[in-house]
């Protein structure tokens, strides 16, 4: 009976050992998603961001000022072209050259 009893003891440590591994293999892989969900999410959301404000939008912003200035330029090109067609029509030239 005696050597019985000493492996049911040695089982029944060996159960509560298994057991703690198991416990400290669940807690290390809950501990490791949230640490994974936590690297992702900074990884694809918080770094764009980051990335964006700090170094995309000043150069976003310096190019759609570039681009007005251009549409202004353009604007006021054309405005001139009009405006010396116009000057063009005014002198007509034809009644001078006599035809």
């Amino acid at each position: 009976m005696d050597s019985n009893q000493s492996t049911q003891q040695e089982i029944y440590q060996l159960v509560k050992e298994n057991n703690r591994m198991l416990h400290k293999m669940r807690r290390n892989a809950f501990i490791a998603g949230i640490i994974k969900i936590l690297l992702y999410l900074g990884l694809f959301v918080v770094l764009p961001y980051w990335l964006y404000v700090t170094y995309f939008a000043p150069i976003i912003d310096s190019t759609l000022q570039t681009m007005q200035q251009i549409q202004g330029t353009s604007a006021e090109a054309k405005l001139q072209v009009e405006n010396l067609q116009n000057a063009i029509k005014q002198f007509d030239l034809t009644q001078y050259l006599g035809r």
